[in-house]
């Protein structure tokens, strides 16, 4: 296939893999609005949307860097070695697991989905334009952004635990929903500290990643 052609579709797809998750966003932070909203199936939705959407991502970076053809090889190759890496052991974190699982399932339809193409040799590396997202989608996204932000900010100033009832305490300020603490410790954001007793609650804190967000 000419990598003119491949690479149209390869965007194509990745396009349409970061509207869906740029949609499934958007429907989260607008029931974020509503108190007492049932969060847990738009939650879920956005853990398998970006799951689809992550490994689409990487291949328009490493396209840039490295071109169609190299760039789609090194991708899928990565992929691959990430699935046969997963191990089976299950966290205590039900949010946790889901988004392993949603991981896993996006590196499985990335590479189904690319498995058939087969490219020609490009001579340089091509620059791959941005996606254009609609303005409500982008606008989800940024309100989305700064609910996690504010999370964040709480685990950080706040001194956030988790009870074993599923209950969110805080030593100062407003507490934050669990779902959403969940969520930020699934990303890799935050930590919970498993050592003391689990009627005193777990301490959530910052891991350098989640730091980061705040600094920048």
């Amino acid at each position: 296939m000419d990598a003119k052609i491949a690479l149209k579709r390869l965007t194509n797809r990745a396009t349409s893999t970061f509207e869906e998750a740029g949609a499934a966003r958007k429907r989260l932070t607008d029931a974020l609005a509503f108190q007492g909203a049932q969060l847990d199936g738009l939650m879920d939705a956005v853990l398998v949307a970006e799951g689809k959407a992550k490994p689409w991502m990487q291949l328009l970076n490493r396209i840039d860097r490295h071109g169609v053809r190299e760039g789609l090889a090194k991708q899928r190759e990565e992929c691959l070695e990430l699935l046969l890496h997963y191990g089976l052991s299950m966290s205590t974190s039900m949010v946790r697991n889901a988004s392993q699982l949603a991981e896993q399932d996006g590196l499985r339809r990335f590479l189904d989905a690319t498995d058939t193409i087969e490219i020609d040799e490009d001579a340089a590396p091509t620059e791959t334009p941005a996606p254009e997202l609609e303005p409500a989608v982008i606008g989800g996204l940024r309100t989305a952004v700064r609910q996690q932000v504010q999370v964040l900010e709480a685990i950080r100033g706040n001194g956030v635990k988790v009870h074993a009832a599923g209950k969110v305490t805080v030593e100062d300020g407003s507490a934050p929903r669990l779902v959403m603490v969940e969520f930020a410790i699934s990303k890799g954001w935050a930590q919970m500290s498993n050592t003391g007793p689990a009627s005193e609650g777990q301490p959530v804190t910052l891991t350098p990643a989640g730091e980061a967000i705040l600094t920048n």
